[in-house]
């Protein structure tokens, strides 16, 4: 029979009797702390953070640590490579989007209080890796001009460079189309909700570069044939160079990542102008812009959920985490 001592624990108690008069108080070996009597005086020892030490001095005995993801498909990766029976990702919208894999979360079913055994099923969820979305760069272009007014040349020049960002409207949001495929479907009830309809890339170039709002103004007076009484109201009416009143088109059309590398998303945008004196600022503003970032984070979590197989919870893990 081999009485050699199997691990580190075993080694310290049979070497610990050669040392002196040591009194064993409590062992590893039976799941509680490492605590010993020694000579001078009986003091007592708490030896197990030097057992935790020498035990995990070339290999530590538990995986932990929090990875930073830059990507989706490395998160997704890293998931896929660490993950077990009971790991969970865990997602969030607001304040920002996010996707946090929690590799040795708790294990399903009810708690087990149990004193000496403790239970089976609980993880310290101390393995993670986490995921930020980065917005693009298009996204941050779009927002930061989004409801702030312009002038014509700081529109015109902006619109220019983001020409890229542009689409022209389909002939189904013209009205040319009677079969609208479902997106072109959801851009006329954008149309319709905001009474405007949908203008031209060249159009917004030409109306940057030449704009020129020529201001009428005169008198309407009405009166009531069985009271007498006259209402009189200044009109105020916008007229292009020929004398015209302007007809100008209040949406326009542009598709954009909303995360870096991510899919495209078409956004309606609203334009207006107005004057002030003699000089016109011009304002375009995205139509529902956080319903879009929901809708790419929401299928970013989903295809991370689909390719790793494991659980999607939306929100955070348990404080007490670490």
């Amino acid at each position: 029979m081999n009485d050699t001592p199997k691990n580190i624990a075993e080694t310290l108690l049979a070497e610990l009797p050669r040392m002196g008069e040591v009194q064993v108080i409590s062992s590893p070996s039976d799941g509680l702390p490492f605590i010993v009597a020694v000579p001078d005086g009986l003091k007592v020892e708490d030896l197990t953070a030097k057992n935790r030490a020498l035990a995990e001095a070339l290999k530590p005995l538990q995986r932990t640590g929090k990875a930073v993801l830059t990507d989706l498909d490395s998160l997704i990766t890293w998931t896929n490579r660490f993950k077990g029976d009971h790991s969970v990702i865990f997602g969030q919208i607001q304040p920002k989007p996010q996707l946090l894999s929690v590799i040795d979360y708790h294990g399903e079913g009810a708690p087990v209080v149990d004193s000496e055994q403790g239970d089976p099923t609980a993880h310290y969820g101390r393995h993670r890796g986490i995921y930020s979305f980065p917005v693009s760069e298009e996204w941050k272009r779009w927002n930061q001009i989004s409801g702030q007014g312009l002038s014509k040349d700081e529109f015109g020049e902006f619109i220019e460079v983001n020409a890229k960002d542009l689409l022209d409207p389909t002939p189904a949001l013209l009205g040319h189309d009677s079969k609208p495929e479902p997106w072109e479907q959801r851009m006329i009830e954008v149309a319709a909700q905001l009474q405007g309809r949908f203008g031209q890339y060249a159009a917004l170039v030409q109306l940057s570069r030449s704009f020129q709002v020529h201001e009428t103004g005169h008198l309407n007076v009405t009166t009531n044939r069985d009271t007498g009484e006259a209402q009189v109201q200044f009109l105020t009416e916008h007229k292009d160079p020929d004398g015209q009143p302007l007809r100008l088109p209040n949406l326009f059309m542009i598709a954009i990542p909303v995360f870096e590398e991510g899919a495209f998303y078409r956004l309606a945008v609203r334009f207006r102008y107005r004057k002030s004196g003699d000089s016109v600022k011009f304002y375009v503003t995205l139509h529902n812009p956080d319903i879009a970032l929901r809708d790419a984070a929401r299928e970013a979590m989903k295809r991370a959920q689909e390719l790793t197989g494991v659980p999607l919870l939306m929100g955070t893990p348990e404080i007490g985490a670490a």
